[in-house]
């Protein structure tokens, strides 16, 4: 399937989401999928049957429904990597949602400009991230002098809990291309002991904010599939799925996917308020 940032959505694609959408519309299928995309790993069969409070049999018939969606390996079900793409429909249907004004941050914590004494924070919390083996395909730390190098001079913050410095966001530039200008990868990490206090939420508040006061008309980034919290952040500071690049590198011996996404200010884009080329929108990704 293909999908356009254009306002239309192609009838061939609109046919295959609402086959998609037809498959689900079961409340049994809605928890077991949600329950197997919260398992990287996958889960038993009998497993998956005894937490739904659903026969065997009938797990296997929900799971059939669900092929191309799920993928079943002798007694275990994952979330099958080529239909991943299909997981987020609402968010291609209702695509507009990448212009949607930021959520608010949390009144706990302080986003600030980066600072010369924050460095070793910096360096801290992307460890943290690294440890955890779902926030980078990094496995050591760049330093100092190569994060300096490559994030943009207005777009790197820091923010604060009780006046500790529990994470931090950065915007670099996608290429060097002058074409390119308003085009910025993003990295945002929180640290250990910080997650789920709205810090992500607080630094991508202020990270699309000024991005669209500095003249950055699309943000993009790339996430681990099964970083769930981290994509579902994005999508409510307005990011959008843009696709699934299957086994695009080699992370701890493994191949992995990332997902895709990109946030669009129309304040800044001239193709989002009607301006076309070649009758869809300019996407400035990709290219380098």
């Amino acid at each position: 399937m293909t999908t356009s940032p254009s306002d239309d959505l192609a009838p061939r694609d609109a046919a295959a989401y609402a086959e998609w959408f037809a498959r689900l519309a079961d409340p049994v299928r809605i928890r077991l999928l949600h329950l197997v995309a919260g398992r990287p790993d996958g889960i038993a069969v009998d497993a998956l049957a005894g937490v739904l409070g659903v026969s065997p049999s009938t797990c296997a018939h929900h799971l059939d429904a669900l092929a191309g969606l799920l993928l079943r390996r002798g007694d275990r079900v994952s979330v099958d990597p080529a239909g991943r793409t299909a997981l987020p429909l609402a968010d291609v249907l209702l695509g507009t949602a990448a212009r949607r004004s930021p959520v608010g941050p949390s009144t706990e914590v302080v986003v600030r400009a980066l600072a010369e004494p924050d460095w070793a924070d910096v360096l801290r919390v992307h460890v943290e991230g690294i440890a955890t083996g779902h926030a980078t395909f990094d496995t050591d730390t760049p330093g100092r002098a190569v994060l300096d190098a490559r994030w943009l001079a207005d777009h790197r913050w820091v923010a604060e809990v009780d006046g500790r410095v529990v994470g931090w966001a950065a915007a670099s530039p996608v290429s060097a291309r002058e074409c390119y200008s308003g085009v910025a990868e993003t990295s945002v990490y929180v640290g250990e002991g910080a997650r789920g206090r709205g810090v992500g939420r607080a630094l991508l508040h202020r990270q699309v904010t000024a991005a669209d006061d500095g003249g950055l008309w699309t943000l993009q980034t790339a996430i681990f599939p099964e970083n769930r919290a981290s994509v579902a952040l994005h999508h409510a500071a307005g990011f959008r799925t843009v696709g699934l690049r299957e086994r695009v590198a080699r992370h701890r011996g493994a191949w992995r996917d990332t997902v895709l996404l990109e946030r669009r200010s129309a304040a800044g884009n001239p193709s989002l308020h009607g301006e076309r080329t070649g009758g869809a929108r300019h996407t400035p990704t990709g290219e380098r």
